[in-house]
């Protein structure tokens, strides 16, 4: 296993011709086979109103996850704060921990995530969080999450917080996670050219807290592994169809590798392939290890967390066993 802690991004992908139940079961799958390679963390998105991603519900999922496995901490990447009240938000955290002390993450993010209709379905507003409301919402839910007396208390109240962690794509919550003295999950597998400006901001801007001594920085990175760079590049290409068709606003399951090779990409579409796989590690596993060398030598990132879109669960499983084995030690 990596010196370097790897932990798992999962949206629990709804395959074309499948269901969301057995999307659901191949996430639980994950979660086991990847606890049992020594995986840190395993972490489920909030998305809505999207075909080919169950993973609507993050804390009903990780009471599931966290009762089908033992050791690995699980959570939300993320919670996404402007489609929820704060309170409801430490309700469920406060409870997962109250159930599973010590093994749950609560990463929050800025954005809703999702179009202006399912906006306005959760939170009665399509307005979103401003850059002053989000701080004090966030301030809201710890302090709840907490038992601060000056506030109300979520109850439950868990004897072990879950460790609150803020993710982003821009230097916005990568300031205000310094700020706050919070880890900070950037999202480098949508948004690789603003990595390394603010992990900058981020160690810049950190001050000392409860929660944290020094800065503790997570990179999520996109992740193919297979035997040989073909081979990963087959099974990386439903994930890059599917990205398309959520671009053009027509969002579908994720198509088989099969489905996906016999797509023919426009020149338009392969440049915006190709702009995606900036960033991204697909190959063998020298290639994968190469490229994840690189993107730690040059963010400095504390962990690396792993994402994909493979259709077959067994080549899913597959690409983080291989990942597991890999020395990804900057040093050596």
């Amino acid at each position: 296993m990596s010196s370097v802690p790897l932990s798992v991004l999962d949206l629990a992908p709804v395959l074309a011709g499948g269901s969301t139940t057995e999307a659901l079961n191949h996430t639980t799958e994950l979660a086991q086979r990847v606890e049992e390679l020594g995986y840190q963390r395993f972490w489920v998105a909030e998305h809505h109103n999207m075909p080919a991603i169950a993973s609507s519900s993050p804390a009903v999922l990780i009471a599931h996850l966290a009762a089908a496995t033992s050791t690995i901490r699980v959570g939300s990447g993320g919670v996404m704060l402007p489609n929820h009240a704060p309170l409801v938000v430490a309700e469920q955290f406060g409870t997962l921990s109250a159930l599973h002390p010590g093994r749950v993450d609560l990463g929050i993010g800025r954005a809703p995530g999702t179009d202006r209709r399912t906006a306005f379905a959760l939170r009665r507003t399509i307005e979103g969080l401003s850059a002053e409301e989000f701080p004090t919402e966030l301030a809201d839910l710890i302090a709840m999450l907490a038992g601060d007396p000056e506030r109300l208390a979520a109850v439950p109240t868990a004897d072990t917080m879950p460790q609150i962690w803020l993710l982003g794509s821009s230097g916005f919550s990568a300031q205000l996670a310094g700020l706050l003295g919070l880890p900070f999950s950037f999202a480098h597998h949508f948004s690789a050219a603003n990595t390394e400006p603010a992990l900058a901001l981020y160690r810049q801007n950190f001050r000392p807290s409860q929660w944290l001594d020094a800065p503790y920085a997570m990179v999520a990175v996109n992740v193919t592994c297979a035997d040989t760079d073909e081979a990963a590049e087959r099974l990386a290409r439903p994930g890059w169809l599917s990205l398309l068709a959520l671009r053009s606003g027509r969002p579908i399951a994720l198509p088989s590798a099969e489905e996906a090779a016999a797509h023919s990409f426009s020149e338009l579409e392969l440049a915006f392939v190709e702009e995606r796989k900036i960033g991204q590690a697909i190959g063998s596993p020298e290639t994968v290890q190469r490229e994840l060398r690189a993107l730690l030598a040059r963010t400095e990132a504390n962990e690396l967390m792993i994402t994909n879109q493979i259709y077959d669960i067994g080549d899913r499983v597959r690409s983080y066993e291989l990942v597991s084995k890999l020395a990804l030690d900057v040093s050596s």
